[in-house]
């Protein structure tokens, strides 16, 4: 894995798009918080790049403060990096245009910067659920193949209504499928990467066939950590790190990830911590710090579908 020592504010995608490297997590943001937060993340914080999905059910919410943001005339459109992402249920060909357009229509946007299908699985719609469930417990899947699903979201950067498409939480075999058949190439892969999870083979794997990166979880998921999950944030020698810099160990987690040639979408509703999140550009870690830090990979993942679905996804 080769770090960088610069202050990279953007990465390239392979559409030659510049996508910030560091922007804000929607996931598990409450609806009632997730309009100001986002306001006061693009007007007073600084932030240009906005992460959200259909599956968090507040696109809605953020639809408006954006409406308003653009509205005020300070802020073009052009100037905000948008990503959403297609759900599981909406995988059939026909399902995936209509899916893209309402997200559009709750985001209040004309196009997408990009978009994303969350996971590499097809999910049966109609249920009354997201992911429903069979009588074991299994999530009841779609019999419908990844290249017809992304056969459509191709057919959505031929019509406008999205500038570039990817993939989250795939596998380095689903890359292989995908990129036998695409005629466009997927421009990020978005997986979960902090100190516990480093995945630094995919993540080379995706920089060689120029995906791009995106870290979701950066921070380890402090606000919906399990009984048994380790808290990052207090990991001992991520502290001390912090202190010889005289910086949280929020900043050196994110530090980390940009160092790393990754994207991160840490994710708040707290402006001191949207402000914080973003104020990493100032300092840089030694090599050494980032060898000490390589030592802490647990393989720990914070969000595993096999918890809820049953599924040995990864």
């Amino acid at each position: 894995m080769t770090f960088s020592s610069t202050t990279n504010r953007h990465l390239t995608l392979n559409t030659n798009a510049k996508m910030p490297t560091i922007g804000l997590g929607t996931w598990n943001a409450a609806k009632d918080k997730v309009g100001e937060a986002v306001r006061y993340a693009i007007e007073e914080a600084g932030y240009r790049h906005l992460d959200c999905a259909t599956v968090y059910e507040n696109e809605k919410e953020i639809g408006e403060s954006l409406a308003n943001i653009f509205k005020g005339g300070e802020l073009g459109r052009e100037e905000i990096f948008i990503t959403s992402k297609l759900w599981n249920t909406e995988h059939a060909k026909e399902n995936v245009v209509k899916a893209c357009r309402q997200t559009l229509r709750d985001l209040k946007l004309d196009y997408l910067d990009l978009y994303l299908m969350h996971f590499g699985i097809a999910i049966i719609p109609g249920k009354g659920s997201w992911e429903p469930l069979d009588e074991n417990g299994y999530v009841i899947t779609e019999k419908i193949p990844l290249w017809e699903t992304w056969q459509a979201m191709e057919e959505l950067v031929r019509m406008g209504l999205v500038k570039a498409i990817g993939v989250a939480n795939f596998t380095a075999p689903m890359l292989l499928d995908l990129l036998s058949y695409a005629k466009i190439n997927p421009a990020v892969n978005q997986i979960e990467l902090h100190p516990y999870l480093q995945q630094e083979a995919l993540v080379q794997f995706c920089q060689y066939k120029n995906i791009a990166v995106t870290a979701y979880s950066p921070l380890g998921t402090p606000g919906g950590l399990g009984e048994k999950d380790p808290i990052l944030l207090k990991d001992k020698t991520i502290g001390e790190i912090a202190q010889k810099h005289q910086k949280s160990p929020a900043h050196i987690l994110l530090r980390w990830a940009i160092q790393r040639n990754t994207i991160v979408i840490p994710k708040s509703t707290t402006p001191a911590r949207i402000k914080e999140n973003i104020s990493i550009f100032d300092f840089e870690l030694s090599e050494e710090e980032v060898e000490t830090i390589k030592t802490l990979d647990r393989k720990h993942r914070f969000v595993n579908p096999e918890d809820w679905w049953k599924i040995p996804y990864f």
